[in-house]
């Protein structure tokens, strides 16, 4: 019953931090199926910064991009790159541009000299041993992994164990948060927060239906999904074997309002 509506065979898991401990309250189809996580991997390489800039290897200010440009503004969408590097550019820190081009900047500013599928395995696969996840592709894009991973990943922004809930904070804290912007497949927002790697929802009107302003996420042209509220301790996850399309503007605006609503009263 969790996805019903939900064309093709999703996969889904239902989350919730209670009591110190962490609780399934409902799971659906195949989880251990390796699907493609597409955008979702945007979320990855976020907590992989966050886990570098803690280290020290990293600061958020670190000139990286375009003149002007920062790893901050490359991780939240704001350095002025258009969404492939062939497309036009503004000045940094004017707009909110969504951009694959510098998303997979930042990632090979952080991963040095080192593949970078070898930075983000070094930095999260492994140790959350997340044995079915690989990058087969792009940072921004490229990640494909089993829904029992992606929940495992998604927890971590809830219950950091890599990273200080401090730095958690700062990572999904909107990042020039009065910028307007697009969110691809759902139009423009005035203003459209973003943290450094996850979509902060705000005051969006689109796919996280009803959830709290504070929560954030990220989805995926393959259908995959994440979706997190921290103060709450819930996290919704989703996989797909439909791409996005009219039918995810239709489903997901309602579908994860009654899931937040079922969840926080069972």
């Amino acid at each position: 019953m969790l996805a019903v509506g939900w064309p093709g065979e999703p996969a889904v898991v239902l989350s919730a931090w209670r009591g110190g401990e962490w609780r399934t309250l409902a799971t659906c189809g195949d989880l251990d199926d390796i699907r493609p996580w597409a955008s979702v991997t945007k979320l990855v390489t976020g907590l992989c910064a966050a886990i570098d800039v803690e280290a020290g290897r990293a600061t958020l200010d670190d000139p990286v991009g375009p003149a002007g440009s920062t790893l901050a503004h490359l991780l939240s969408h704001s350095s002025g790159l258009g969404f492939e590097s062939a497309d036009q550019t503004s000045a940094p820190g004017r707009k909110r541009v969504y951009s694959n081009y510098g998303v997979d900047l930042a990632a090979q500013y952080l991963a040095g000299g080192t593949d970078v599928a070898t930075w983000l395995a070094t930095r999260l696969a492994q140790p959350l041993e997340l044995h079915s996840t690989r990058l087969v592709g792009r940072a921004s894009e490229g990640l494909e992994g089993s829904t029992k991973d992606l929940a495992t990943f998604a927890r971590q922004w809830v219950t950091p164990s890599l990273i200080p809930v401090s730095r958690r904070d700062r990572t999904v804290q909107a990042f020039l948060p009065e910028l307007s912007g697009v969110v691809p497949g759902w139009g423009r927002f005035n203003p459209c927060p973003w943290g450094l790697g996850p979509e902060v929802r705000g005051e969006k009107s689109h796919w996280m239906g009803e959830w709290p302003p504070s929560s954030f996420g990220h989805f995926g042209r393959s259908g995959a999904m994440v979706l997190i509220n921290a103060d709450e301790g819930l996290v919704l996850v989703a996989t797909s074997t439909v791409e996005f399309g009219a039918w995810a503007n239709e489903f997901w605006p309602a579908w994860t309002t009654r899931v937040r609503q079922w969840a926080t009263t069972s």
